[in-house]
């Protein structure tokens, strides 16, 4: 099964229904790709400034408990956001049966923050020893411990307009308010002279009083009045679902993870926030996949409750042929002037630079087969998807920790790349026998020989031209050759369709029209 490339007029060669799935699926890429962009480079500025501020040591302490703290806010929610998506959507005609299901979620999401707060604060004292051993680490913990529910709150308000089809509400709360309010605090902080502990507290105070305006707003938005009165009839349905998904998170943390926590047992201080250094960037490359997975999986369930497979593959395959599209000139920046990028939070962060590749080579594979988890997951096989993740993570915790003792930084990377791609290889190939889905075509040959082209000019430029400025040459140059390789290569009509209709609709705000004009 698959795309086949066909000629004459894009809008006749591809169907209806199939055109109005993607252009829903790249209206939400397109805003929450923007929405992420606004995340990533706040986020950067923030640890740049950070990692300047505080010195390596200093800024080694608040990345283990910042990561720390992101790990657990993975599985605070228990399933609840997956939830979300999987059963609101299909209750749009039962308002009391929405109300149930989101304050099952926001009950849940609660009640399991408050459990891993007292956690954190009990445990706190013997985090620091296995992990980084600094005095200052305690206090930033505890910290920490609380801010995973309310990180949780947020999650839940996102997952609800999500689960709406708003791309945009998700992307103001998740993607560009709580990363601000971050960037706000923080800095506000080391600007009055505070230490990591002060710019912990500061994080906390900022992003709870969002969570407690964002519930608010939410309700007036999508109209869903988060009941407790008709949780009842939804737990049973609720949990059957959420606890594999939760189980499944848990497992993730294990398996694509446990670098993050290995490194702060087994190497430096100074080595935990070189490393968290490379993450910011290894962010940056995730933000195609995570992109078009913003609203892929409410049609994915819509479309697979309908029993049209055939329109699900179709639709997998070309979000999956645009995810690599967008990836590769981000992939082949990194991996010729990732060295420079990491200069950005200070000489000693240069070490991350062999790191960053290796993983880099996880994130294509990951994004390569598109979004198998979520599909998984919406066609109800997320057992399947839990016994995997589980497997894997045992024998990503022995590999990583081999790795790390061996090869140091770049055995953490290794790792978790390996994981990644071994568990998007199993999911996609379960995708193929569990329900006959596979997106690959010849048409993904494209994206990946242009990509070839755009890589060997922008190491040419790195050889002809010295300093920072050849970032810039390369990095521009590299993308106009990039889009030029493409359009001789040939782009497929529904990737072509989904541009232009794109582009029709924002050309007013983007002011390119000529661009428009070209890809026609």
């Amino acid at each position: 099964m698959g795309t086949e490339r066909v000629g004459g007029n894009d809008r006749e060669e591809v169907p209806d229904d199939e055109r109005e799935a993607l252009l829903t699926i790249a209206r939400g890429a397109v805003i929450t790709s923007g929405g992420i962009s606004g995340q990533r480079a706040l986020t950067t500025g923030l640890e740049i400034i950070l990692a300047r501020g505080l010195g390596p040591t200093a800024y080694g302490v608040y990345a283990m408990a910042w990561r720390i703290a992101q790990l657990l806010s993975r599985i605070v929610t228990f399933g609840s956001v997956p939830s979300l998506q999987r059963y609101v959507p299909g209750y749009k005609d039962a308002p009391q049966r929405q109300s149930g299901v989101v304050g099952l979620a926001y009950a849940t999401t609660i009640l399991f923050g408050f459990g891993l707060a007292v956690s954190i604060w009990i445990s706190a004292a013997r985090i620091n020893e296995l992990t980084v051993d600094h005095p200052s680490f305690v206090s930033t913990i505890r910290w920490f411990g609380i801010l995973v529910g309310v990180l949780g709150v947020i999650m839940v308000v996102s997952g609800t307009f999500r689960a709406v089809g708003s791309a945009r509400g998700e992307v103001i709360f998740n993607k560009l308010l709580r990363p601000g309010v971050r960037l706000i605090c923080a800095s506000a902080a080391l600007s009055l002279g505070y230490s990591v502990v002060g710019v912990a507290g500061a994080i906390v105070l900022g992003i709870g009083i969002l969570a407690v305006l964002a519930v608010p707003l939410t309700i007036r938005s999508t109209g869903i009045m988060p009941s407790m009165r008709g949780a009842r009839n939804e737990a049973r349905q609720f949990y059957k679902y959420a606890a594999p998904v939760a189980m499944s998170s848990l497992g993730k943390i294990f398996q694509s993870r446990i670098d993050v926590l290995l490194v702060g047992a087994l190497l430096t201080t100074v080595a935990a926030g070189i490393y968290n250094a490379l993450l910011v960037l290894i962010a940056i490359a995730w933000i195609p996949l995570r992109s078009f997975n913003q609203l892929l999986p409410p049609v994915a369930s819509d479309l697979y409750a309908n029993d049209r497979i055939e329109l699900l593959n179709s639709i997998y395959t070309s979000v999956t042929r645009l995810i690599i599209t967008t990836l590769i000139p981000i992939l082949a920046v990194f991996l010729v002037y990732g060295e420079e990028f990491l200069t950005l939070f200070g000489p000693t962060y240069t070490q991350g630079y062999i790191p960053l590749v290796v993983y880099l080579g996880g994130v294509f594979v990951g994004s390569a087969v598109g979004a198998t988890g979520w599909l998984m997951m919406m066609t109800d096989h997320q057992y399947a998807r839990m016994i995997l993740d589980w497997f894997l993570a045992v024998l990503n915790v022995v590999l990583t920790y081999l790795f790390i003792v061996q090869f140091g930084l770049v055995g953490a990377a290794l790792g978790t790349s390996l994981a990644i791609s071994v568990q998007n290889g199993i999911q996609v190939l379960l995708l193929r026998r569990f329900e006959g889905l596979w997106p690959f075509d010849r048409t993904f040959l494209t994206p990946i020989a242009a990509g070839g082209i755009t890589l060997l000019v922008m190491v040419g430029v790195r050889m002809s031209v010295s300093g920072r400025f050849a970032v810039v040459i390369g990095s521009i140059g590299g993308l106009v050759t990039y889009v030029l390789a493409l359009h001789v290569l040939g782009i497929d009509p529904r990737d072509r369709l989904v541009v232009r209709e794109l582009l029709d609709q924002y050309q007013a705000n983007l002011m390119i029209h000529p661009l428009k004009e070209y890809i026609r």
